[in-house]
């Protein structure tokens, strides 16, 4: 019985990429990257402002439906240090048992929740300094209006959240279909 080498089988050998094969690679790959990461910046900002308008939305559900469990007025304030009522609302907001019903943070109340502030690039307007929700779950004092959420994309890319008469809070939507969510008052979203 006879055996062969390897070598002599014919098997073709690879000895790897040429030069010029490796730059058309590398060239190919950067034409790629230059249409996709545009793209992905994107998808980025898009998914921070989701967010951040979620968490929003969640933090005001929490404490109306805590002033309901617990029979209590619960306010959510902003706050640029998580234990009084100051700021704006990009630099963060508090939730708390608002014992004493002023609408602000002192020493008998208690912090339900604290939530830090906003990418630097954003920004979160809104006309009142605080929501305040008795124990029926409505907001007090007639709470209208609009949280207005931005980034530098401008109007285009805002998000809104609506706090109606009944204190619930709602997504604001495009109703219009012109790009622009619009507030309560069917207005498109204007970023300052």
């Amino acid at each position: 019985m006879s055996y062969q080498s390897f070598e002599s089988r014919d098997f073709p050998v690879s000895r790897g990429f040429t030069l010029t094969e490796l730059l058309i690679v590398v060239a190919i790959a950067g034409i790629l990257l230059t249409f996709a990461v545009p793209s992905f910046t994107e998808s980025i900002q898009n998914n921070r402002m989701a967010t951040q308008i979620n968490e929003l939305h969640a933090t005001l559900s929490f404490a109306r439906s805590e002033a309901v469990k617990r029979n209590r007025t619960v306010t959510v304030c902003r706050s640029d240090n998580a234990t009084n009522c100051n700021g704006d609302w990009q630099d963060g907001w508090i939730v708390f048992l608002d014992t004493n019903f002023d609408g602000t943070f002192n020493g008998t109340d208690e912090i339900l929740r604290v939530h830090g502030g906003l990418n630097e690039d954003m920004t979160l307007d809104f006309d009142q300094t605080r929501v305040s929700y008795g124990s029926s779950g409505i907001a007090t004092g007639g709470m209208n209006g609009t949280f207005t959420l931005c980034d530098q994309r401008g109007d285009l890319r805002s998000k809104g959240l609506i706090i109606g008469a009944s204190g619930r809070p709602r997504l604001a939507q495009d109703s219009d279909e012109n790009g622009i969510p619009e507030d309560g008052s069917d207005s498109d979203l204007a970023c300052s």
